[in-house]
C-alpha cells in the first residue's frame, strides 16, 4: 500500500526554486524541494506551511530545542540593539573573551587559546596555520572519506567525493590514509580490532616510510565519527592507537568536532567517547546557535602565533558570539540531563534501526554515536553493493510524509534529530522512516 502523501508542493515553492536556479551558483541540494521558513521545537516548516519532524537539524546546527533557542534569540536581540560587529581581530571586545573563557571551561585540562572564525572550514584553516607555525613542518595526514571543508586548505584534507575537488587541485602537502570502517574494512580484517591494527600499520609502513617521514608532518586531522563520509564510527583501538602514534612522533592531533561536538554524541567532545584528547579542536555548526561561528581551540603547549600571522574581519562577530554564549550557558546548566537524554534516545533509536536491519534486505548497517546515527542501504547484504537510488528514494518518501532527513556517504541516511526531541516525535519519525524503507524495499 503506497504511503499517503501529506506534503503539498505549492506554486510558491516552485517559484522560489526556479528563481534560485537563475541567480545562485549550483551547490549541494537535496533530492526534495524543501524551501525553509522556520523551526519550532521538534519541527521544521517550509514556506507553504508544511510541517516536518526534524531529523536533519539543518546539518546539526539546531541541536537544541525551543527553551535553548528562546535564550539564544533573547541574547542576540540584546546584543544587536547595541553593536553587531566590533572588528574583534583589531579592537577589543568583552563578549568574545567571555565566550573563549566559557569554551575553554568545557575543554580538557591544558587548553589555553581560542581563535574565532565564521565556519567549520575556516576553523580547520586556522588549525592548519597554527600547527604549521608551531611545528615548522609541512605535511598533514587526513583520511579517505573525511570531510573538513571546501576552502583550499581543508579541501586538501577532504577526500569524501572526487567531485568536491574536481579541477581544483593539486593539493600539495596533504596525504590520506585509510579510515577503518568496521562495516566495509578494505583490509578484509576479521574483526574491528584487526581492521584498526591494519589501518595504523598502513600509516607507519606506507605513509611514513614511502610518502613522507613522520618528522615532516605538522598534524593529523581526525573526525571522531566521519560525517559527510557516511557517519562511520572507527574502532576505539584505532583512535587510541592514532593518539599514541601522534605522540610518538610529536605530531599534533587535530580533532574536527564541527559536526560531532557540543553534546551531539552524548559528550561535549565526540573524541571523549574514545578516552583520548587532541592537541587542537575545531568547532562550528551548533556552536553559533544558528549564526555563523567557528572556533579553533589549541592546547597551551601549542603556544601563540606572531602578531599579523592570522586574522579576519568577522571572526568573533558580536551577534554570533551572543548566540554562542547563550547556547553554552544552556549546555552548562543542562549538561547532565543532556548526557542522560542522549544515551537513552540512542538506545531507543538503535533498537528500531537494528529491527530495520533484521527485517529488510536493503538495510545493511545501523551505526553511530549518541544522536549522530545512520543506516546504510545496500542492494544485497552479502555483497554490500551500495543502494544509491534506493537511499534517495527513501529520503524522498520520508520528505513527502513529513520527515526531514539528509543523506551521507554513498548510500547512508543520517538521523540527527534535536537532542531535546520528544519521545513521541522521535517514535513518529522512526515510523515514517520504516514505512519508507518498507515501500522502497518492496519496489
Amino acid at each position: 500500500m503506497p504511503s499517503r502523501i501529506k506534503i503539498k508542493i505549492t506554486e510558491q515553492i516552485k517559484r522560489v526554486i526556479e528563481r534560485d536556479s537563475k541567480v545562485i551558483f549550483t551547490s549541494t541540494r537535496e533530492a526534495y524541494p524543501f524551501v525553509a521558513d522556520r523551526i519550532s521545537g521538534d519541527f521544521a516548516y517550509d514556506i507553504a506551511g508544511n510541517r516536518f519532524i526534524d531529523f536533519a537539524t539543518f546539518i546539526t546546527v539546531y541541536s537544541f530545542g525551543e527553551e535553548c533557542m528562546k535564550q539564544v534569540r533573547r541574547a542576540v536581540n540584546r546584543q544587536v540593539a547595541k553593536l553587531m560587529h566590533s572588528a574583534f581581530q583589531d579592537f577589543y571586545a568583552e563578549p568574545p573573551v567571555a565566550l573563549a573563557e566559557k569554551l575553554l571551561s568545557f575543554m580538557p585540562s591544558g587548553f589555553g587559546r581560542v581563535f574565532f572564525s565564521n565556519s567549520g572550514t575556516e576553523a580547520n584553516e586556522d588549525a592548519i596555520k597554527i600547527a604549521r607555525n608551531h611545528t615548522k613542518r609541512y605535511y598533514f595526514l587526513a583520511f579517505y572519506n573525511a570531510f573538513h571543508g571546501r576552502s583550499f586548505g581543508p579541501l586538501g584534507l577532504t577526500a569524501s567525493k572526487s567531485v568536491q575537488r574536481h579541477h581544483l587541485g593539486p593539493f600539495p602537502g596533504f596525504v590520506h590514509a585509510i579510515y577503518p570502517n568496521p562495516y566495509r574494512c578494505v583490509f578484509n580484517s576479521a574483526s574491528p580490532e584487526e581492521c584498526a591494527d591494519a589501518a595504523l600499520n598502513y600509516i607507519e609502513e606506507y605513509i611514513f616510510r614511502k610518502e613522507a617521514p613522520p618528522d615532516e608532518f605538522a598534524g593529523i586531522f581526525i573526525e571522531p565519527e566521519q560525517g559527510e563520509g557516511g557517519y562511520v564510527v572507527p574502532p576505539k583501538e584505532f583512535i587510541v592507537g592514532l593518539r599514541k602514534l601522534a605522540s610518538q612522533y610529536d605530531i599534533p592531533l587535530i580533532d574536527d568536532e564541527v559536526q560531532a561536538g557540543l553534546m551531539r554524541t552524548g559528550k561535549f567532545l565526540g573524541l571523549d567517547n574514545f578516552g583520548v584528547k587532541a592537541d587542537i579542536y575545531t568547532f562550528a555548526k551548533a556552536l553559533g546557535g544558528g549564526l555563523p561561528l567557528g572556533a579553533t581551540v589549541a592546547s597551551k603547549a601549542m603556544g601563540d602565533v606572531p602578531e599579523g600571522l592570522h586574522g579576519g574581519t568577522f571572526g568573533g562577530n558580536l551577534a554570533a558570539v551572543a548566540a554562542s554564549n547563550a547556547m553554552l550557558d544552556y549546555i552548562k546548566s543542562h549538561k547532565r540531563n543532556l548526557e542522560q537524554a542522549v544515551a537513552r534516545k540512542h538506545g531507543l533509536i538503535m533498537k528500531r534501526l537494528d529491527e530495520l536491519k533484521q527485517r529488510y534486505e536493503i538495510v545493511g548497517d545501523a551505526r553511530g554515536l549518541g544522536l549522530m546515527l545512520a543506516i546504510e542501504l545496500v542492494k544485497n547484504k552479502d555483497t554490500k553493493e551500495e543502494a544509491v537510488a534506493e537511499r534517495d528514494a527513501v529520503v524522498k518518501e520520508c520528505f513527502y510524509n513529513g520527515l526531514l532527513l539528509l543523506p551521507a556517504g554513498t548510500s547512508a541516511i543520517r538521523i540527527i534529530p534535536p537532542i531535546t526531541i520528544s519521545d513521541e516525535h522521535l517514535e513518529k519519525g522512526l515510523d515514517i522512516l520504516e514505512n519508507a524503507v518498507k515501500k522502497v524495499s518492496e519496489q
